[in-house]
């Protein structure tokens, strides 16, 4: 069998060496080279046992999509309604989804708990490569799940992974983690960026040609990414990503990248003693109890995916003994906050040059749109003031640097789901307001600069 061929990449300039080396000759970067193949063996092993990999029926060749049949991918549901939703409504035959998230946040477990509702219905496989099988089966069984028709394999070489997959033929086929998986073609370490890549290569071809669905776990750096490198997020299918506060059991699992639904679609789950489990009102989590009107507290409607959810924004501001006041956002932009600070100071009047401005949303969520500007806004102006804005209001626009109040997408949509949860009183761009004023119960009060909606919280 004839050798791989290999050559070494900086991962950061992309410079490709005959060997390795120390320091990249282009870039000077150290510790930066990594093994990849360019030229694979022969013959592999698993293709020489008879294994999943085969010759196409025919060359391909150029179609007209006119002649394509446009028929809609078969979805399959998990028996999760968050994860379906986040899917884009259900699992598709052939995708390849990415998960990852912090240590200890529930990535395996929501895994193992959707191989336990769909075992009864879809044959699927699950490879461990960092727990025994003991361990899988311990953990089932805390978790409360049937043990009958779960499949476990505790193996990290990708090739004898993939010949044990072609002889069960599972629709539904787990790879805890993408990080312990190497292959025979490679001398490099498990982990290392060429082994990740490769393995993740003959996964997602595997899935491509026997209609599998294939799940694989992702470490994550101390930066916050996915381990890995990036050509690994553009070879799956979908990228979901649990975020949440460590102390917190609440868990919101969210799709960054996803070919078959939304992007930005969001999944929420509650930790407990038997694993996760779903949470119908995601509202209700991402807004506190106060007894009555609390100054530095504002109600927004905010928009993840194809789901309105109801997010209130708390705001300190506090008298700065420092030259430079602090500006500290957690859950927006902080940038965006400076700028935001400075429109109010031109176009609303109110200055917090002298002022330490902390902000916060509710529930550790990060809201990523603009139709947070005006809410923050009218939040750091009641804590001011230190005066509440009226009881169940809501707010939500973007403003513009000349101090209008811009629309955003889907207002009738964001106002429904206000009046759903009793507020009773909105606050938005005009452009987003209906015509009759009102929502049902909800009076809606449409402005068109900043100043209007500073009037509008008297």
């Amino acid at each position: 069998m004839a050798k791989a061929k290999t050559a070494y990449v900086c991962t950061d300039c992309g410079a490709e060496h005959a060997k390795w080396q120390g320091s990249c000759a282009e870039c000077g970067a150290w510790n930066t080279l990594s093994e990849i193949v360019l030229q694979p063996a022969a013959k592999s092993a698993g293709a020489a046992r008879g294994g999943y990999a085969g010759k196409a029926a025919g060359a391909p060749k150029v179609t007209p999509l006119t002649e394509v049949a446009m028929t809609a991918e078969v979805r399959t549901l998990t028996g999760i309604g968050e994860l379906d939703r986040v899917l884009g409504g259900g699992l598709v035959d052939g995708s390849v989804v990415l998960v990852g998230g912090d240590p200890g946040i529930g990535k395996s477990t929501l895994l193992l708990q959707m191989l336990g509702t769909l075992g009864a219905q879809l044959p699927s496989v699950y490879v461990t490569g960092e727990e025994s099988l003991a361990q899988v089966a311990a953990r089932a069984q805390r978790l409360g799940l049937p043990l009958a028709p779960l499949q476990a394999l505790a193996e990290t070489c990708i090739e004898r992974i993939l010949d044990q997959a072609a002889s069960a033929r599972p629709r539904v086929l787990v790879i805890d983690s993408i990080q312990t998986i190497w292959t025979e073609l490679l001398t490099a370490a498990p982990g290392s960026v060429s082994q990740v890549r490769e393995s993740a290569a003959r996964l997602t071809r595997f899935a491509k040609e026997t209609g599998t669905s294939v799940f694989l776990v992702g470490h994550v750096t101390k930066e916050g990414g996915i381990a890995g490198p990036r050509v690994l997020e553009h070879m799956v299918d979908a990228v979901l990503y649990f975020e949440g506060e460590s102390g917190s059991r609440f868990r919101v699992l969210r799709a960054f990248k996803n070919r078959f639904g939304a992007v930005n679609e969001l999944g929420v789950f509650a930790m407990g003693d038997k694993g996760l489990r779903e949470v119908p009102n995601p509202s209700a989590i991402f807004l506190s109890a106060h007894a009555g009107p609390t100054p530095g507290s504002a109600v927004m409607v905010t928009r993840e995916g194809t789901r309105p959810l109801l997010v209130e924004v708390q705001a300190l501001v506090d008298q700065s003994s420092l030259g430079n006041p602090r500006r500290v956002a957690l859950g927006l932009e902080q940038n965006r906050l400076a700028m935001l600070l400075a429109v109010l100071h031109r176009h609303g009047g109110v200055a917090a040059y002298d002022q330490d401005v902390f902000i916060n949303v509710v529930g550790g969520i990060r809201v990523q749109e603009t139709a947070a500007d005006l809410p923050a806004l009218l939040a750091v102006l009641s804590s001011l003031r230190d005066r509440p804005l009226p009881e169940k209001t809501v707010a939500f626009g973007e403003v513009g640097l000349s101090g209008e109040i811009r629309p955003v997408p889907n207002g009738e949509e964001r106002l429904k789901e206000a009046a759903h949860h009793g507020f009773r009183r909105a606050i938005v761009p005009r452009a987003n307001a209906p015509k009759s004023g009102r929502v049902g119960d909800l009076e809606v009060v449409g402005v068109e600069r900043l100043g209007q909606a500073i009037d509008a919280c008297r």
